[in-house]
């Protein structure tokens, strides 16, 4: 399968990993939330598209794992939690190369625009309100996903392969 996204024809990276490698294990995603219920729904519905859902219910945790193993496609996390709230996490990403490629999603019950402006600014992807639909959680989930598989097709067409 050959995809294009310019005029001249050419083989994407994602068309061509299967093709050469087999079937790859689901994406990874990374859901941190303190709050049991808003935890499980994110997880079922990842869980529901197909990915591979890893849910911790500290920003600390969290953050230990994520410098013991950085494989995720994209994290969801709660803007607050009682140990290190969601932008803290971002921040701390975001000064290390194998942790700044992650797009992370900010999901908070707060919208004002200074808490939106901040979650861009600490290297959110994408913030998302609470309460939210299933809808609108699959399509930033997509987004986000997208966003990484798009990162990666262009690191490969520039030769940028640094981890």
């Amino acid at each position: 399968m050959f995809t294009h996204d310019s005029k001249k024809p050419g083989a994407f990276l994602p068309d061509l990993e299967p093709a050469l490698c087999g079937p790859s294990a689901p994406l990874r995603v990374l859901v941190v939330d303190d709050d049991p219920a808003t935890g499980q729904l994110l997880s079922l519905v990842g869980e529901r598209e197909g990915f591979q859902v890893v849910t911790i219910d500290d920003g600390r945790n969290a953050y230990r794992m994520l410098k013991s193993d950085a494989n995720f496609a994209a994290a969801v996390f709660n803007m607050t939690m009682a140990s290190l709230k969601g932008l803290d996490l971002v921040r701390h990403m975001k000064t290390e190369k194998r942790l700044m490629r992650i797009p992370v999603v900010i999901v908070a019950g707060d919208n004002g625009l200074q808490l939106i402006s901040e979650s861009f600014a600490a290297g959110a992807l994408a913030f998302l309100p609470k309460p939210f639909t299933r809808e609108k959680l699959t399509g930033t989930l997509r987004l986000a996903i997208g966003h990484q598989a798009g990162r990666k097709s262009a690191d490969v067409r520039t030769g940028n392969l640094a981890a």
